[in-house]
C-alpha cells in the first residue's frame, strides 16, 4: 500500500523527467551518432570534436578561474551573513538572491553599457583624467560577467554550511589555545568544505557552457564552447556536431560533477585536529 501511494506521489515527478530530461538527453544522444546526410549510425562528429579541444580548454579554465574568484569573494560574504542576527541574515540572504529576480540577459546587458568606450564607467574615469579604459571586448570582461552573474551560486551553499556550523566546536577550539586563524584554518573551514565543493560546482557548470555573456562582453577573439554549440545549431548548419559538442560537454559536467561529490562526502565533518 505504501509503495503504490509513493509511487502514485512520484508519478508527476517521473513524468517531468521523462518529458524534459531523458527524452531531449535521447534526442541529442541521437543526433550526435548519426550522419547528418544518411541518419546513419556514426562516430565521425565525434571525432570532429577534437577540432575544437582548445576552445573547449578556454572554456573550462574562464570557468576555473570564475569559480575561484566566486570563492574568494563569496566565502567572506556568507561568513558575514551567517554571523549576523536573525532578521539581518534574511535581510542580507533576500540581497544576495534579489539579482537573481532579475533576467539574466538583461543583468549581461547591464555591463555592457557599464564597460563600453563610452560607458558609465569611462564616463567616471574621464572626469578624473584617467580614462577610457578598454574593458569591454576582452577576457577579464567575460570573467566579470561569469562572477557577476554566478556570485549567488557560491554565496548560498556556503552560507546554509557555516549557518549551522556548532558555534561550541569553536570554543571549544579557543579554550584549547587556538587563535583566531587556527581556529578558522582548523575548525571553520574544513566543516564549511562541502558548502566550498557545492559552490564551484554550481559555478563551474552554467560558467563552462555559457555563450551569452562571451558575445556580449567577450571580443571577436574570445570563443568558448557554448558558443560553437549555438554556431553549428543556428549558422553552420551542423546540429549533429554541435549535439556531439553538447554531448561531450554533458559528461564533463557530470565527471566534474562526480569528483566534487565524492570530495564533499569525504571532507563531510572532517575537523582538522
Amino acid at each position: 500500500m505504501k509503495k503504490n501511494k509513493s509511487l502514485l506521489l512520484s508519478t508527476p515527478y517521473i513524468l517531468w523527467m521523462l518529458v524534459f530530461t531523458l527524452i531531449p538527453l535521447g534526442v541529442v544522444g541521437y543526433y550526435a551518432l548519426t550522419d547528418p546526410d544518411t541518419g546513419a549510425f556514426t562516430l565521425g562528429n565525434l571525432k570532429d570534436i577534437g577540432l575544437f579541444l582548445p576552445v573547449l580548454g578556454t572554456s573550462v579554465g574562464y570557468a576555473l578561474v570564475s569559480a575561484l574568484i566566486c570563492l574568494i569573494l563569496g566565502y567572506p560574504v556568507a561568513y558575514f551573513i551567517a554571523h549576523r542576527g536573525e532578521i539581518t541574515q534574511k535581510i542580507l540572504y533576500m540581497l544576495v538572491m534579489l539579482p537573481m529576480c532579475m533576467s539574466f540577459l538583461l543583468r549581461t546587458l547591464a555591463w555592457v553599457g557599464l564597460l563600453e568606450t563610452n560607458g558609465i564607467i569611462n564616463n567616471l574615469l574621464g572626469y578624473l583624467h584617467i580614462g577610457p579604459v578598454n574593458m569591454i571586448g576582452t577576457p577579464g570582461a567575460v570573467i566579470l560577467g561569469m562572477v557577476y552573474n554566478y556570485l549567488p551560486y557560491m554565496i548560498l551553499p556556503l552560507y546554509s554550511i557555516i549557518v549551522k556550523i556548532d558555534h561550541r566546536l569553536v570554543e571549544a577550539a579557543e579554550d584549547l589555545g587556538c587563535n583566531s586563524v587556527k581556529v578558522f584554518t582548523k575548525v571553520v573551514l574544513p566543516l564549511s568544505m562541502p558548502g566550498i565543493l557545492s559552490g564551484i560546482t554550481m559555478v563551474f557548470v552554467p560558467a563552462v557552457s555559457t555563450f551569452y555573456i562571451s558575445q556580449k562582453l567577450g571580443g571577436t577573439d574570445t570563443l568558448l564552447i557554448g558558443d560553437v554549440i549555438e554556431r553549428q545549431f543556428k549558422s553552420a548548419g551542423n546540429p549533429n556536431l554541435g549535439a556531439a559538442l553538447s554531448l561531450v560537454l554533458m559528461l564533463l559536467v557530470f565527471v566534474c560533477t562526480g569528483i566534487m561529490n565524492r570530495f564533499g562526502s569525504d571532507e563531510e565533518g572532517g575537523v582538522v585536529v
